[in-house]
C-alpha cells in the first residue's frame, strides 16, 4: 500500500466522548470496511476495543477478553489498514519513560499521524477498562473509578496511535495503545508497562477521515468546550 494512500478513519470527535455521547450508530462491520487494526469503545462505554488482524475484541470491566458480532455500535473508534513500513526489535528491558522515549526517537516527525503494533514480552504490565454507562456522566468522572489490572511475565500485543497534539479534539492526542494478551483473554486500555523483549511495527498515516454522526445528541450537543485536561485525565 502506497504511503500517501494511508487513511486514519475516526468514527467520531473524542471530544464528543469526552461529553459523555456514549451511543452512536457506527457498527464494527462499517470500521471493519475501513481497518484491520485499531482500537476504541463501545456504545455505553462499554469496555475497550482492540482491532487486530481484522478481528475485533472486548475488553469489558470484569478484565476479559470477548470477541464481538459485527452488529454492535461504536460511539469513538480509530483503524486503519496496518502496513508497517518499519520493524524494530529490542531486546532488553525497558521502563515505561524509556519506552516512550524509544518511541519519540523512531517517529520521523510527530506533525503526522502514525500506527503502532509491539508483540512480545512484559515484565510488566498495568491496563484499566471503564464500566459500562447506563446513565449519562462526563467521561473523566467515569474514568475516576475505573478497574485497573496487572499483568507480570506476560506475552501479548499493544496497538495503537501516535497522533499529534493540534488535532487533540479529533483523536486521544498523544501515544494512545490498548493492551491484549497472547492468548486473547485479557487486557485493556495503557496505562504502564515494562517490555523485556518486543517487536516494534511502525506505520506512517497520511490522511485522515472524520465521521460526524447523524445522531440526535450529537447534533444538538455543545462541543464548544476546551476538554484538553478532562481528556489527559480520563486517559493517563
Amino acid at each position: 500500500m502506497n504511503a500517501r494512500n494511508t487513511l486514519l478513519y475516526v468514527t467520531a470527535p473524542v471530544n464528543a466522548l469526552v461529553e459523555g455521547l456514549y451511543r452512536q450508530d457506527t457498527t464494527i462491520a462499517d470500521i471493519l470496511a475501513r481497518g484491520d487494526f485499531g482500537l476504541g469503545t463501545f456504545n455505553d462505554l462499554d469496555g475497550e476495543m482492540v482491532v487486530m488482524d481484522s478481528q475485533v475484541y472486548q475488553l469489558r470491566s470484569d478484565g476479559n477478553a470477548y470477541e464481538v458480532p459485527d452488529e454492535t455500535r461504536t460511539p469513538f473508534a480509530c483503524v486503519t489498514f496496518f502496513r508497517p513500513y518499519s520493524v524494530e526489535e529490542i531486546d532488553q528491558p525497558l521502563d515505561y519513560p524509556g519506552l516512550l522515549a524509544l518511541f519519540d526517537r523512531l517517529l520521523p516527525s510527530k506533525n503526522m499521524l502514525y500506527a503502532l503494533r509491539l508483540d512480545g514480552r512484559f515484565d510488566y504490565v498495568r491496563t484499566r477498562s471503564v464500566p459500562r454507562q447506563d446513565a449519562y456522566r462526563p467521561l473523566v468522572e467515569v474514568a475516576r473509578e475505573q478497574p485497573e489490572f496487572e499483568f507480570t511475565d506476560i506475552e501479548g500485543s499493544m496497538v495503537g496511535f501516535w497522533t499529534p497534539n493540534f488535532m487533540q479534539s479529533v483523536a486521544v492526542p498523544g501515544y494512545h495503545l490498548h493492551f491484549l494478551t497472547a492468548d486473547k483473554r485479557h487486557g485493556g486500555h495503557l496505562l504502564e508497562c515494562r517490555p523485556r523483549h518486543i517487536r516494534i511495527s511502525l506505520q506512517h498515516i497520511a490522511r485522515l477521515e472524520l465521521g460526524l454522526p447523524l445522531t440526535l445528541d450529537y447534533l444538538t450537543a455543545d462541543l464548544d468546550r476546551d476538554t484538553a485536561a478532562d481528556l489527559k485525565e480520563a486517559e493517563h
